[in-house]
């Protein structure tokens, strides 16, 4: 049989998918992914239909005469239109007039033109662009003066809509990008029920744009950035100033044909243009750089800016001085890349480029028609067209490019070393990045929409020049907010976000956009500077200079003189804190003043879900306040190290010398829930018995290796009782602060170490320490299995009990001498080297335990890895600066939910976090015992609906309206269940944790059965009781409780248990015979015997249980 070699380009792509892509299945991915991002040709037709009928009629608008630019909008208000007329506005004495004339030239440019088109949402439409040329007659020399440009381009736009809306059924708007009038474009779409012009098979509208002619009066010359084309002798601007944006808003209308010849003839000369284009925008779109859910600020209309990306790129840049002086130019990367090469050398050059400081100017074929140093000076970022006449980002701010520098790192990160454990396409190409709380580290939610009086009044503040260059009030606020919060964070921040909702349509009766209402403002902190206390000015020798009045006129009157240290007095902000919590808002309290400084927007406003977050990790006011003691997590460290200072002090007391103290606790770690407290010996009695449960921490003890161990289980139980009144009778000789007791436990497992010492300082903690013997490993496993272990026949013969009990013992040895150790390891790096880690998963362990799996059904180490990979991500040398790395605890809890949502228990979990920093399995040990499969299906409704919360926390209007709701008028069947009668619940929550915590509630409500066993109230005896009903009633019943508090301990029975069984012997759940009321045909068949196994758990919980509630489903 002959088979056919494989052709050049096949092995091409053979190699590339084993190399460039990293894997096949990635690059199956984006050829799945380019054709449904793209128009479907059905449809097409009724579109191309609609458009020469268009066509057909625009040419044959009859001429309006020329009239005054009042008059002519009067005429036309009349009939239902307005002109969107743009600042500053036409008077009635202008010796200018308006007037209309039929279009010269009729074509559809832009992307759709090109073929290039890329959807943005599963819900919108394509846009076709449409340019409509304006007669050069219609002009003259100096209409770039003044705005009298935008009026007659405005006043043709509004006889077009007028005419249009008369002549077809189709639904005609307005709109304007950036809420900037002069850019307002005509939008039609298809309209319900229409018989004559229906095309919304192509999912489709139709964006109609006037144009500028080539060979109009207007001099390119005069549009040059550092130009002044408006005069306003009454304002109190300047009697002259640059107006580059207003120049560069003249110089688009000349564009749109230019654009389309050039993308055309890139895309025919280099065959992966279009589909790195394709990827290039369905990259941006997902994340804000286009007109989607939200919108980064200036990217909106922004579309010829990424093919004129790949053209720099393609076709290289030209020679030009920087602003530091130095002169750099781009090689061109040429025509022989690959579309996915061509799309990573696009992130590349973006995550690299630094806008503010480095102009870009593309190659041109006839030299440059504008002195690049104008574009240099006069706008903050530069990125020219091939035609030296458009800068794409004349409107853009610098915190944008900053964002998008920071999203092109981020994604480059992924793609070049993808984790395991996530999907790294959909994290690139599908994932929608719209929620906020996990793509930023603080987000200043809805700075606006609580006061739009003050944002009017912020708005109007502004002054005439900035509104003449960004054509609205709202325009050049934001402008403000966006230069002012950079200057005013510095290097506290990778990036700072301000996103708003892509500008809506509007009738054509309406001659305004609508105005800003809701507005969120992103941080992405830098760890290395973000929290620093102080902002370090000019020194007090240059008190007359610029740079210190500016410094001044920024901070205001938090700027002032200091002395340091090190000798050196200058102006400086010092911002005080107390806490670590406080510390780690002052970034967000940075932007409140700045907010209330400089625009007066007041600070009460200017909200974040950091406070609600904060409060639910510290313990109530009134409990703490019963506390003498001051504890934390350095206070619980320093207790830990004197403990082993004391105990390595006994050397010459004991008989083996102690080589390591280990410590295993949550505590020691920075990880616990809530931070320890300790509790000491003389307040104890004064605390209400609630409140003097004290946690032992848990810490391992290791000798030195001696022969002399006897080499039986037993005796070695023994032995080590043996050292443990050693050690205690030494250390209350040598330090009489300390109570030290032998603590043993309840086991009945011979194997099974059962004894601690338990060590009480004088400063109210509590350790309990464990020896770790490594011989005892050996000899459970010559229990558990003879055959492999022994060399010879033994005279022993240990039954099955014994084999059991041998594993039992084996399992908690492993746990507790092998694995916690290192894994406590493990989670103190982690805690130090990120600074949210600890955060992040004191969150998780909160938010479990509101919802009654931590503890119970969740291990808390189990949490601990889970947490930990929004950080390391399944990637191998991931730091603290690398861009997907959150550097808040509120970023982290997010990205932590949206892992649980979607979490596919049954697959491994692979993260590097041990010494050898390789990607290995988590270790089974903390999944032995749960979560099972009930308890995973109800973490992930749990997790589902608590993402949820969040994003509507960031974009309902008022984001406590709901929850409010929620917490007033619960299920009415749930009364009981919310009561909160135990004085240490910790449930002082915020509008946000509550809608958190109250999920659970309704998840709950619609369980099949619900015991609830009430009024537990000590935290011991809870922790106590509910593990002895569990074990007790492990085939019938599935228990749940808080482990920090409540006087509720919930129950459901297991799914099996709800249809009839075969009766048979020991069944494991008490049952009945299946009456003949049910249907019984098979007098063996049995049920669950529901009231009796209630019966059994109130008796088991005699003196503890007050009543039982069982509700049947809802």
């Amino acid at each position: 049989m002959f088979i056919e070699p494989l052709t050049g380009h096949e092995l091409r792509d053979i190699k590339d998918a084993a190399d460039l892509y990293q894997s096949s299945s990635f690059k199956l991915q984006i050829d799945a992914l380019l054709p449904n991002v793209r128009p479907k040709k059905s449809g097409r037709q009724q579109l191309d239909h609609f458009l020469f009928a268009l066509h057909t009629h625009c040419i044959s608008i009859p001429s309006i005469a020329p009239l005054n630019p009042l008059a002519a909008a009067k005429v036309l208000a009349k009939q239902g239109v307005a002109v969107p007329f743009a600042f500053p506005l036409p008077s009635r004495d202008a010796k200018w007039k308006v007037a209309f004339e039929p279009p010269r030239e009729i074509c559809v440019v832009g992307s759709w033109g090109n073929g290039i088109t890329v959807k943005k949402e599963s819900s919108s439409l394509f846009g076709v662009d449409l340019s409509v040329e304006m007669p050069e007659a219609l002009f003259q020399e100096k209409d770039y003066l003044d705005g009298r440009f935008f009026h007659k381009k405005s006043y043709y736009l509004a006889v077009l809509a007028q005419s249009i809306s008369t002549a077809f059924e189709v639904d005609t708007f307005y709109s304007s990008a950036l809420g900037d009038p002069r850019l307002t474009t005509l939008v039609l779409r298809p309209r319900n029920g229409s018989t004559s012009h229906d095309f919304s098979k192509s999912h489709a509208e139709v964006h109609v744009i006037p144009v500028l002619s080539s060979s109009s009066p207007l001099s390119l010359s005069r549009l040059f950035p550092s130009h002044s084309n408006v005069r306003i002798p009454s304002s109190s601007s300047p009697p002259s100033f640059p107006t580059p944006i207003y120049n560069n808003a003249i110089l688009l209308s000349t564009y749109a044909k230019e654009a389309l010849t050039s993308t055309h003839e890139l895309k025919n000369t280099l065959p992966a243009f279009h589909d790195a284009y394709t990827l290039l925008r369905v990259w941006a779109n997902q994340r804000g750089y286009g007109d989607g859910k939200l919108c980064v600020r200036g990217f909106e209309g922004k579309g010829s800016f990424w093919a004129g990306l790949l053209r720099y790129l393609i076709l290289g840049g030209e020679l030009v001085s920087t602003k530091s002086g130095n002169a750099k130019s781009r090689k061109p990367l040429g025509k022989g890349l690959s579309s996915y090469q061509l799309f990573k050398a696009a992130l590349d050059f973006l995550a690299k480029q630094k806008f503010g400081e480095t102009p870009v100017f593309t190659k041109t074929t006839n030299g440059h028609r504008c002195p690049p140093e104008e574009y240099i000076t006069h706008h903050p970022a530069v990125f020219v067209d091939a035609t030296s006449t458009i800068n794409f980002l004349s409107d853009v701010p610098l915190t944008s490019l900053d964002l998008l520098s920071h999203d092109a790192k981020e994604t480059l990160e992924e793609l070049s070393n993808p984790g395991t454990s996530s999907d790294t396409f959909a994290n690139c190409f599908l994932k929608s990045r719209f929620k906020l709380s996990s793509r930023f580290d603080a987000v200043i939610r809805q700075v606006f929409s609580f006061f739009l009086v003050d944002l009017s009044q912020a708005s109007r503040n502004q002054s005439t020049s900035a509104l003449v260059e960004h054509g609205s009030y709202d325009a050049a606020l934001l402008a403000s907010i966006s230069a002012t919060l950079r200057r005013g964070l510095g290097n506290r921040t990778q990036a700072i976000a301000i996103l708003q909702p892509v500008t809506s349509c509007r009738s054509i009766s309406s001659a305004e956009s609508p105005s800003t209402s809701t507005v969120h403002i992103g941080l992405i902190y830098d760890p290395t500077h973000a929290f620093r206390l102080v902002d370090h000015g000019p020194s007090a020798e240059n008190q007359d200079s610029d740079v210190a009045k500016e410094f001044r006129h920024l901070w205001g009157s938090r700027a002032e003189l200091r002395r340091f240290k090190d000798g050196r007095i200058t102006e400086s902000v010092v911002w005080e804190v107390t806490t670590s919590d406080e510390r780690s808002h002052i970034p967000v309290s940075i932007v409140r003043h700045l907010l209330q400084l400089h625009f007066g927007i007041s600070t009460k406003y200017a909200s974040t879900l950091q406070t609600p977050f904060d409060s639910i990790l510290r313990l109530p006011d009134d409990v703490r306040r019963l506390h003498r003691a001051t504890g934390g997590y350095k206070a619980a460290l320093t207790a830990f190290d004197g403990v082993v200072r004391n105990l390595k002090a006994l050397d010459e007391q004991l008989p083996l010398a102690l080589l390591n103290v280990t410590p295993i606790s949550e505590y020691l770690r920075y990880t616990s829930t809530f931070a320890p407290l300790p509790i000491p010996a003389s307040a104890s009695t004064e605390l209400p018995k609630p409140l003097r449960f004290l946690p032992t921490i848990p810490i391992i003890l290791e000798f030195e290796k001696s022969s002399k161990w006897p080499d039986d289980l037993k005796a070695i139980q023994k032995i080590k009782l043996a050292f443990f009144e050693i050690i205690a009778q030494s250390l209350l000789t040598s330090n009489p602060g300390l109570k030290v007791s032998v603590a043993i436990g309840d086991s009945s497992n011979p194997f099974q170490g059962c004894a601690a010492l338990e060590i009480f300082t004088a400063e109210g903690w509590s350790f309990s320490a464990f020896i770790w013997h490594d011989r005892e490993a050996t000899l459970l496993d010559r229990i558990i299995n003879p055959s492999k272990m022994f060399v010879g026949p033994s005279d022993h013969k240990y039954n099955a009990r014994e084999q059991r009990e041998a594993k039992a013992a084996q399992e908690l040895y492993t746990r507790r001498f092998i694995y916690a150790p290192r894994h406590h390891h493990a989670i103190a790096n982690l805690c130090h080297k990120y600074s949210a880690y600890s955060g992040t998963v004191r969150l998780v362990k909160r938010w479990l335990a509101a919802h009654w799996l931590l503890q119970t059904h969740i291990s808390e180490e189990a949490i601990e890895i889970i947490c930990a990979l929004p950080f390391v991500g399944g990637k191998q040398k991931s730091t603290e600066s690398a861009a997907t790395v959150p550097h808040s605890k509120e970023r982290g809890f997010s990205l932590v939910l949206e892992f649980l949502t979607d979490w596919e228990w049954d697959k491994p979990l692979c993260l590097p976090l041990y010494e050898d920093d390789t990607l290995a399995t988590a270790p089974e040990v903390w999944t032995s015992n749960g979560p099972d499969a009930v308890a995973i299906r109800r973490l992930r409704a749990f997790a589902k609906e608590a993402s949820k919360a969040l994003s509507n926390a960031e974009t309902e209007p008022d984001g406590s309206t709901p929850t409010e709701k929620e917490i007033e008028e619960p299920d009415k069947k749930l009364d009981e269940y919310d009561q909160k009668n135990s004085p240490v619940k910790q449930q002082i929550f915020s509008t946000i944790t509550d809608r958190l915590l109250l999920c659970v509630q309704k998840y709950e409500s619609a369980s099949e059965i619900w015991a609830e066993i009430c009024q537990i109230h000590e935290g011991k005896t809870k922790l106590v009781q509910i593990d002895l009903c569990r074990r007790t009633f492990a085939d019938t019943l599935k228990f749940f409780a808080d482990p920090f508090g409540g006087d509720r301990i919930g129950a459901i029975w297991l799914p099996d248990l709800g249809v009839p069984h075969s009766f048979r012997a020991l069944a494991g759940f008490s049952c009945e015979p299946l009456s003949k009321e049910d249907g019984a045909k098979d007098k063996n068949l049995v049920v669950l015997n529901r009231q009796a196994v209630l019966d059994d758990v109130g008796r088991l919980g005699a003196g503890l249980v007050q009543k039982i509630i069982v509700r049947e489903r809802m």
